[in-house]
């Protein structure tokens, strides 16, 4: 059997790893090809391009990658055509991964979405690609389920697979307890994974900790950056400043272990915060322009996993933002601020009170575990797996929410955890 992947993001390159290991377990010949990352590389995968390298946000951008996208499509159509693969898993990523799917659709190749893309968040029209292209939809979060149904798409509730990556990581319990044993509380910083997003938003995240080390004097910095060149961005930043900060690479779970809290960029990285149960305010800071464009697209209220999670009303007809003294966002674990203005009094007051005041960060991490205790489960790769290698044996396949039935489950306890 052989199965080709499309995967682009870096979060997508882990769950894509962790899913070939699975197939891989349960039937040892399966070989696997395509685009992915450098996990799926170590994992088996015969990767055709390291289509993570290429991971870019914004309209111009993607113009300006466009000649490569195509060559890859191309490449890829011919693999269809003359190597005929069992079939197609996408992760994630899909401006691309569209296009791969129409052209499997093209030689009748069964269609695997697997994480897939959060259209119910913005411009929901694309769903009819999703109807269109896509066998099979596998969900992350227990409420997409029933939001594809409606729409005419395939879909089950498999579970989010980061947390069966977090359940398998092995921390350096030694580092962690040097991070705690230093005098001072510690603040981690989490800019984002891509190039862009430390750009946009770390000078901020900066900015907003400097008003609280104005305020807590003692307080420790520590930026966790996802690869090397991030690092070195990160450091040129620091230099212009001053402030107790600290780079490391390749330690963010240890970071948000042992830190008292986080101030992060808003992406996948919420969930690893919620499994840690580390209170956070999330940032995502865009141009102007962009902020302006926005409002147009999204159909949610919250660009926050962990906040969607509880809310009582994902989808309101008037979607808003974040508003801590709002009534309607009460719920919220980890306020939220998308915003094109300067976010440094909004979120240098939420870590001020969470060091200051310990009985309010203790009533969030409680909030955070009660969480933490209804989703973070493990096991969607294996369920992921067994779902693939059933529907490519035996034909089309019932949708597994009848032989999971916890989806129904966790939807009601995701709301009632807030």
């Amino acid at each position: 059997m052989k199965i080709f992947f499309s995967v682009g993001e870096p979060s997508g390159d882990l769950h894509g790893a962790n899913l070939i290991h699975e197939l891989r377990a349960r039937q040892a010949d399966i070989e696997v090809v395509g685009y992915g990352g450098p996990r799926m590389r170590r994992a088996g995968c015969d990767l055709y391009e390291d289509l993570t390298a290429l991971a870019v946000m914004w309209f111009l951008r993607v113009i300006l990658n466009v000649h490569r996208f195509w060559d890859l499509v191309s490449r890829a159509d011919r693999y269809f055509r003359h190597q005929r693969p069992d079939a197609v898993v996408l992760i994630d990523y899909p401006g691309f991964n569209w296009w791969i799917a129409r052209r499997a659709k093209k030689h009748g190749i069964p269609v695997f979405y697997y994480g897939t893309p959060q259209l119910w968040a913005w411009a929901s029209w694309r769903v009819r690609k999703m109807r269109r292209y896509v066998d099979h939809v596998l969900c992350k979060l227990p409420f997409e389920v029933q939001w594809y149904q409606e729409r005419g798409c395939p879909a089950t509730y498999l579970g989010h697979p980061y947390f069966d990556q977090l359940q398998q990581e092995q921390l350096d319990e030694a580092f962690i307890e040097q991070m705690r044993a230093a005098p001072g509380q510690l603040v981690v910083i989490l800019p984002g994974s891509r190039t862009q997003e430390v750009k946009h938003n770390l000078k901020w995240l900066l900015k907003a900790a400097q008003a609280v080390h104005r305020q807590v004097p003692d307080v420790r910095f520590v930026i966790a950056a996802f690869k090397p060149s991030l690092a070195e961005r990160a450091k040129a930043m620091i230099q212009r400043i001053d402030l107790p900060v600290e780079v490391y690479i390749d330690r963010t779970g240890e970071l948000i272990q042992a830190a008292d809290c986080a101030m992060a960029v808003s992406g996948s990285v919420s969930l690893e915060l919620l499994y840690h149960t580390t209170p956070t305010v999330i940032l995502y800071h865009i141009s102007r322009l962009a902020f302006f464009v926005q409002r147009f697209g999204r159909k949610v209220r919250y660009i926050t996993l962990v906040n969607l999670l509880t809310a009582p009303d994902r989808f309101p007809r008037e979607v808003g933002l974040y508003d801590p003294h709002d009534p309607r966002d009460q719920h919220v674990l980890m306020p939220e601020y998308l915003t094109w203005e300067d976010p440094t009094e909004q979120i240098s007051g939420h870590v001020v009170e969470w060091l200051k005041h310990p009985a309010k960060r203790n009533e969030r991490v409680a909030e955070l575990c009660a969480l933490k205790d209804h989703v973070g489960h493990g096991g969607a790769s294996g369920r992921a797996a067994e779902y693939v290698l059933d529907a490519l044996s035996s034909g089309p396949a019932k949708p597994l929410q009848t032989q999971f039935p916890f989806a129904t489950r966790l939807e009601e306890a995701c709301r009632g955890a807030a």
